[in-house]
């Protein structure tokens, strides 16, 4: 890659890691006003037409990209990051944005740690240190008082828990199907699965939260357009560390937006995993 492009890739994902911190926003705000499966059905409408449009739009049409030889792992990728969301999206409203980051920042490691066993890749000693400081992190997050963990953080943990192996097998996917199949299995079965328990949960919503629902659509879909976009100009491994900006960005909209605050333990804490997923992102490249 020429290094203008991975500048330009870099530029994309500090754009997509800003409109995934708004989206965030926006969908604590819902999920504080509403039922967080409907806030996530209809994102997932939105999502699906989006995903839908761009196979259409792709040589071999739906077709094409709907074709895999693992349906089953394609299905249970796409149940795993809608259930994902609305878990993360719970914990918005549990612990806020700065909090839910915090914790979730650590998924990078969880894949670091999961590759072993998942994939069969191998993680050297420097990499599981890496891990384990990161965990210490988490730790500092959570604070432990008395001896017990606080309960809420553990919704934001099982997120990152969920998305990290949602990230291990979608890179198992990669070896048989390109990423559009991927990514129009995860758009369509996603959609299918929550709005069948979705529509159970329906609630009236009021003309200016439509506005925000409509502007949690579309910068849903401008979030996956432009992530599309930057791997395609620059190397993943190149451009991944500029994701940590999402921590970065959502606390930010959570102190402004929602007058959150950030403690000493969750700055050292985070500190620490971002430090150590850094490190593991570093040690993969140079392996690499």
């Amino acid at each position: 890659m020429s290094v203008q492009n991975t500048r330009l890739g870099i530029i994309l994902m500090i754009a997509t890691t800003f409109i995934f911190s708004v989206q965030d926003g926006i969908s604590r705000h819902l999920a504080g006003e509403y039922n967080v499966l409907m806030v996530v059905m209809i994102r997932y409408w939105f999502f699906a037409a989006f995903v839908i449009t761009i196979a259409s739009r792709n040589a071999g049409g739906i077709r094409a990209a709907a074709a895999t030889t693992q349906p089953g792992l394609q299905i249970f990728r796409g149940l795993l990051l809608v259930f994902e969301i609305c878990v993360m999206i719970y914990g918005f409203t549990l612990l806020g944005l700065v909090e839910s980051h915090a914790v979730f920042a650590c998924y990078p490691l969880l894949i670091a740690a999961l590759s072993g066993p998942i994939l069969g890749e191998h993680v050297g000693w420097r990499r599981w240190g890496a891990i384990g400081i990161g965990f210490i992190g988490v730790v500092i997050i959570l604070e432990p008082g008395f001896g017990v963990f606080r309960r809420e953080a553990v919704v934001p943990l099982t997120a990152a828990l969920m998305f990290a192996l949602y990230g291990l097998l979608t890179r198992y996917a990669a070896r048989r199907d390109s990423a559009a199949t991927s990514f129009f299995w995860t758009g369509t079965t996603g959609a299918i699965a929550i709005t069948a328990i979705g529509l159970w949960f329906w609630q009236p919503m009021s003309a200016p939260d439509w506005i925000w629902m409509a502007a949690l659509c579309v910068t849903g879909a401008l979030g996956h357009y432009t992530l599309i976009k930057c791997y395609e100009v620059a190397e993943a491994s190149a451009v991944q560390p500029f994701a940590y900006l999402q921590l970065v960005f959502a606390s930010a909209i959570g102190i402004l937006a929602f007058s959150e605050t950030i403690r000493l333990n969750v700055a050292l804490g985070a500190g620490l995993v971002v430090a150590a997923g850094l490190f593991t992102l570093w040690r993969q490249r140079k392996t690499a």
